[in-house]
């Protein structure tokens, strides 16, 4: 057989290949808006004393756009263990991951003042593609120093990776921040993860512009399993 006809029957061969190989990567990744089941709108009127500058987000009552993620993805955070820093003294840690996020003290688990952290137990490693969080939109507030890590280490001492900071002048001690603070609306936020493989979702926070208390409602974290 002629040398170049060879080549070429062997190039479109591999391509062939390829391309049976590729659509069903392609199909299985496919991907969709992120759908929140989101609580009843802040019905709290707008304080004056809202905080300003560079490093906060305006306020704005449109939702955001929602990111994309893979279609299969779950929320693997519901009815996970919750464990923090302290104990809280209104609610139970077992709230932040029941599913009820409402505007109301019931659905509020507040902490002492200063820096803590909540965190979740997925059980197994799963990719995860996205983290939404609940603090307190009871109120419209800006939370301080709302840092997001995640880890196969349960102490969180090693391979630990900052998904969301907005502490921007290292207040918390855990790295300067580059993210913005934003306001609490029914909203929650919402954070891409990109398919990172871990077990734990460690969330801190320190206060917010209107309390020295902390406060959680909700956390859910949007994956699939990991391969």
């Amino acid at each position: 057989m002629n040398t170049d006809l060879s080549k070429a029957l062997f190039i479109a061969g591999c391509a062939s290949l390829l391309m049976a190989v590729s659509v069903p990567a392609a199909e299985s990744q496919a991907t969709a808006p992120l759908a929140l089941k989101l609580p009843a709108h802040t019905l709290k009127g707008t304080p004056q004393d809202l905080p300003k500058g560079p490093n906060v987000e305006p306020l704005s009552d449109v939702a955001p756009t929602p990111i994309q993620v893979p279609k299969d993805v779950k929320n693997v955070a519901a009815g996970k263990t919750v464990t923090s820093s302290v104990n809280p003294f209104q609610g139970e840690l077992k709230q932040l991951t029941d599913g009820n996020k409402e505007p109301v003290d019931d659905d509020a688990v507040e902490f002492k003042k200063g820096t803590h952290w909540v965190q979740v137990d997925l059980g197994q490693p799963f990719a995860i593609h996205a983290i939404a969080m609940w603090h307190d939109h009871r109120y419209i507030q800006a939370i301080r120093d709302v840092i997001l890590q995640v880890s196969d280490d349960p102490e969180f001492k090693t391979g630990v990776t900052t998904l969301y900071n907005n502490d921007t002048d290292n207040t918390s001690g855990l790295g300067i921040g580059t993210d913005r603070e934003y306001f609490e609306l029914e909203f929650g936020r919402v954070v891409p993860a990109k398919g990172i493989k871990v077990r734990y979702v460690r969330g801190y926070t320190r206060g917010s512009n209107q309390s020295a208390l902390n406060c959680w409602q909700e956390i859910e974290v949007y994956a699939l399993p990991a391969k």
